[in-house]
């Protein structure tokens, strides 16, 4: 998390061997206390526009929440990828993050886009869940990754041992999937579709 006015985002580049070229500005629990910061007006303005030229991708992790961190991230962003869990109440929360989308594109990114909604937590033995993807499909045509990320053990032990899901077990289910959905993305920007 940078606040313009405190630091630039360039200086807290750190690479991570363990992740193979994969350089990380990590926010922690500062997350949760710049969020109050925020809101008491310290606005970060552009988290990306120092590294754009340095780095071939930015990922802008954000909290599953519509605060002001998000509202920042969205700011910053070209396109979005929307995690969406399988269940009913998420498509109230999409519902809500297409709408602030909408505003933000209005007031302050027009070019910002939806680059994709991964179905997540998925359980093909839970009707609700084929459900979920069925409407999300009908709502979202062509935004919808094809990978669906599973409900898996493995993924949810992963934090708990401090490591990523390809790194904690990478033949399981679950990051057997993140590996496809990355497939899936280098494919649809080496074919334009984004």
């Amino acid at each position: 998390v940078v606040l313009a006015r405190q630091v630039g985002v360039g200086g807290l580049v750190e690479h991570r061997a363990a992740a193979h070229a994969v350089d990380l500005v990590e926010a922690g629990h500062a997350a949760l206390r710049a969020d109050r910061l925020v809101a008491l007006g310290l606005v970060a303005l552009h988290l990306v526009d120092g590294l754009r030229d340095k780095f071939e991708y930015i990922v802008i992790d954000c909290p599953p929440s519509l605060g002001l961190l998000t509202l920042n991230g969205l700011v910053a962003a070209d396109s979005v990828l929307i995690p969406l869990h399988c269940e009913f109440f998420a498509l109230e929360g999409l519902a809500d993050l297409v709408g602030t989308m909408r505003r933000v594109r209005g007031a302050y990114n027009p070019t910002l886009d939806i680059e994709g909604v991964l179905l997540t937590m998925y359980d093909v033995r839970n009707n609700l869940a084929m459900q979920v993807a069925r409407e999300t499909r009908e709502h979202f045509p062509g935004k919808v990754f094809r990978t669906v990320i599973p409900r898996n053990v493995r993924l949810s032990e992963a934090p708990s041992f401090g490591k990523p899901a390809l790194l904690y077990d990478i033949n399981s289910k679950g990051a057997l999937s993140y590996l496809q959905l990355a497939e899936e993305i280098l494919e649809r920007i080496n074919h334009g579709h984004t």
